[in-house]
């Protein structure tokens, strides 16, 4: 399997024509770029958001022009310390112009399936997707990318469900 690296997907959320959702599964995410900030969150330091401004930047250039970038976390209750940290560093997210919400693993739909073996992904313009692969340490490992109609269609199906059913972040509590 060929996997893209985080900067190349990058540039297919900022060359979408009308929405780019993420689906996050996981509790904890090992990015390089975030080790810094979370560890000076850990010990209760203040954070600049400098390590994030990319990402800010990235997602305003798309909302500004009138496209979405929007996702959900689906997570474990009670919060591991990392999901703590997303919630924590979420209204930084929304600032720039995505839309979160939250979804507590326990409320999943009973007898859900999620597609693409369980990874997260990123669904363009309801017509491509690009699956996270992980190792077994947690870090990333980059994005296989499909196209296949039937397993978009799935992940739309799957993306529908979950977005009518999460709590947007202002509303969420734990």
């Amino acid at each position: 399997m060929e996997l893209i690296s985080g900067a190349e997907r990058n540039r297919l959320i900022e060359r979408v024509s009308r929405d780019a959702f993420h689906l996050e599964l996981r509790d904890d995410y090992s990015v390089p770029v975030e080790d810094g900030p979370y560890e000076r969150w850990l010990r209760g330091e203040p954070d600049d958001l400098e390590w994030f401004a990319p990402w800010a930047e990235l997602v305003g250039r798309v909302t500004g022009a009138g496209r979405t970038v929007r996702r959900v976390r689906v997570v474990t209750e009670p919060h591991s310390p990392y999901i703590r940290w997303e919630r924590a560093t979420a209204a930084a997210n929304e600032r720039a112009g995505e839309a979160i919400r939250w979804l507590p693993r326990h409320r999943l739909p009973g007898g859900l399936r999620f597609p693409v073996d369980g990874n997260d992904w990123w669904l363009f313009d309801d017509k491509l997707l690009a699956v996270g692969h992980f190792n077994a340490a947690g870090r990333v490992l980059g994005s296989e990318i499909i196209d296949t109609p039937a397993v978009v269609a799935e992940c739309i199906r799957v993306r529908d469900l979950l977005w009518s059913i999460a709590t947007p972040t202002i509303e969420y509590r734990p």
